[in-house]
């Protein structure tokens, strides 16, 4: 399957001095300033703050799509140039392809790993498809699916590359409550069972503490972080419980205290 997940002590990513100045109509517009973050090997890290605060910005520079204005972004102290198949991106929306069935979907990302037969291909994506739970849906068409199966099989697709780090782009926002949680439970199982370094973006509070090792806080205007949370609950956590409740709620009373 490629590259191995990094185990302890690799796959480091440091972001060092990240700026990142846009040219607008009307000027300048500094999206982030002065962003110093650095991630261990297989940690689970939720970025939150209010829209506007350059949390989307910053995962797009990690992931090679956009370049920072000043600063720096290391992996394993590599600078990042690019986008690379050690980085993938899930986003909000699903993005899948609807002429291809479920299965081609998953596949379809394999095509750019060397070396792999189409044997191969659909042995990991049918793999992928077991681990998010969609292994009777291979065939089915994309309309026939439900939003959360939707984004369950860009969830396999995004790991059926093997990436250093999985990117998510507030990918659970437009799901039904419901649906959300048991993605939570989906989502901290692989975590769990891979090892692998996630970086999460989101700007619901309960869903940073529920999911992440770490929570960093960003405030706007520009994008800078103002404090960061360590989350020692065990896992797998339960949204609606009363410890997640109590933090999440002091994460939000900081963001408004920090926002006056």
């Amino acid at each position: 399957m490629g590259e191995e997940h990094c185990g302890p002590g690799g796959c480091k990513l440091r972001i060092a001095g990240v700026s990142k100045v846009f040219e607008g109509r009307r000027g300048k517009v500094e999206a982030l300033e002065g962003i110093n973050l650095n991630i261990k090997a297989g940690e689970f890290v939720c970025l939150v703050g209010p829209s506007g605060c350059g949390k989307t910005t910053l995962l797009n520079i990690i992931a090679g799509l956009e370049f920072p204005s000043s600063g720096t972004v290391e992996l394993d102290g590599v600078p990042v140039s690019g986008p690379g198949r050690d980085r993938t991106v899930m986003f909000q929306e699903s993005a899948l392809f609807p002429w291809l069935d479920v299965l081609g979907n998953v596949m379809f990302g394999l095509k750019l790993v060397p070396g792999l037969t189409r044997s191969a291909r659909m042995a990991i994506a049918e793999k992928n498809l077991e681990l998010v739970g969609l292994q009777d849906c291979m065939h089915a068409h994309i309309h026939e699916l439900s939003g959360g199966m939707k984004q369950r099989v860009a969830l396999a697709r995004a790991l059926a590359t093997n990436p250093r780090i999985l990117l998510m782009d507030e990918p659970f926002g437009a799901l039904d409550a419901m649906t959300r949680e048991q993605l939570y439970q989906d989502i901290q199982d692989i975590h769990l069972r891979w090892g692998m370094t996630i970086i999460f973006v989101t700007h619901n509070m309960r869903e940073a503490v529920c999911l992440g090792d770490r929570v960093i806080l960003f405030t706007p205007h520009p994008g800078r972080i103002c404090e960061e949370y360590s989350v020692d609950l065990p896992h797998p956590r339960d949204i609606n419980s009363q410890e997640l409740a109590l933090l999440s709620s002091r994460i939000t009373r900081d963001l408004k205290g920090a926002a006056k």
